[in-house]
């Protein structure tokens, strides 16, 4: 549990990587209250130097005894490393906020969106989970109407941008983009094939149910954090040729009737939703239009006449922000406050 101060120690492992980097940009940005910054990464890694507080601070590699007076550490690396060092860290008094799955469905660690269920935060023991991206864009999106009309049904298909894959996989995209379109030969290093212009609808591996584990990751995540066992979810994820924000067409059916115009309403007055919704003039959220931003946009609300009370909406949010390093940022925030 966090004692009250002014200011904190505060670490992020994966410094190095496109999450821990966008932790650290945001954390300044919106003015947290750090005395003292730590970057930890790899033994790879350790030694490159990293920007924080007009300060060029040497990353050092993680160790058992790393977080000995650390208050606060965001973890952005790999599950193995979370697994590993998430405990100790644990043990030693510090709060992880984990952006791994490592303990995402574990039944003891809360799974956190703060615009949905912070208040399981606060029961934690040490760790807290960040959610998948994908998972944490529909539920800001979907909890404002579940509370409103009982959602009993989901159907989801995402368009996932490569940055959810990490910077070697943008890279990809980029070379063979300009392969592609110089004629020559391209390289397949990061996906099953070939992704620039094209789609894979495959996300991670695939399991005994030939759901892919990213698809089951959306069903048991939105569950968790939603809390309600009964809603009835399936999913297809797709990776797509776009370097940065995650898309998302959802069918929802609800126990209650809600018009396109309620749903607007309500969603419009929902934190961290923003509704950008006028078809005849074009408008519904993109993800070159909303990369770089914070909040979720949700448009293309529209009834689902095939069924007495469905809804269909389209909904966009950069996957490297919401959808992983600000809402860790806003859990920190939100402990910090209580």
């Amino acid at each position: 549990m966090l004692k009250k101060k002014s200011n904190y120690e505060v670490a992020v492992v994966g410094a190095t990587g496109l999450v821990g980097n966008e932790m650290m940009e945001i954390l300044e940005e919106r003015n947290f209250p750090v005395k003292t910054f730590h970057p930890f990464a790899s033994p790879q890694s350790a030694g490159k130097v990293v920007q924080f507080g007009g300060k060029a601070i040497k990353v050092k590699a993680i160790e058992d005894n790393s977080f000995e007076g650390i208050d606060i550490a965001l973890f952005s690396a790999g599950s193995g490393t979370s697994l590993k060092y998430s405990p100790i860290a644990a043990r030693a008094g510090t709060v992880v906020i984990d952006n791994s799955s490592a303990f995402r469905m574990d039944s003891n660690v809360p799974l956190v969106v703060p615009e949905v269920n912070m208040k399981a935060a606060f029961s934690n023991r040490g760790i807290i989970a960040n959610p998948n991206c994908s998972t944490i864009q529909l539920v800001v999106a979907l909890y404002p109407l579940h509370k409103a009309a009982k959602i009993k049904r989901i159907v989801v298909t995402t368009f996932q941008s490569v940055s959810g894959k990490g910077k070697r996989a943008m890279d990809e995209l980029l070379a063979q983009t300009k392969a592609l379109l110089s004629f020559q030969e391209l390289e397949i290093k990061e996906f099953p094939h070939q992704i620039a212009f094209n789609c894979l609808p495959q996300i991670d591996d695939f399991l005994e149910n030939d759901y892919t584990k990213e698809e089951m990751k959306m069903v048991n995540e939105t569950r968790k954090i939603m809390g309600d066992d009964s809603i009835q979810i399936t999913s297809t994820t797709v990776r797509v040729p776009v370097f940065r924000c995650h898309s998302e067409s959802v069918n929802i059916e609800t126990e209650k009737k809600l018009t396109p115009n309620e749903a607007r309403a309500i969603l419009s007055a929902s934190p961290g939703v923003i509704v950008y919704d006028d078809p005849k003039r074009n408008i519904y959220p993109l993800p070159v239009d909303h990369a770089g931003k914070d909040e979720v946009y949700v448009g293309r609300i529209r009834e689902d006449f095939s069924v007495p009370k469905g809804l269909n909406l389209w909904i966009v949010s950069d996957n490297l922000r919401k959808g992983a390093a600000l809402n860790a940022v806003q859990i920190a925030e939100d402990l910090i406050k209580s």
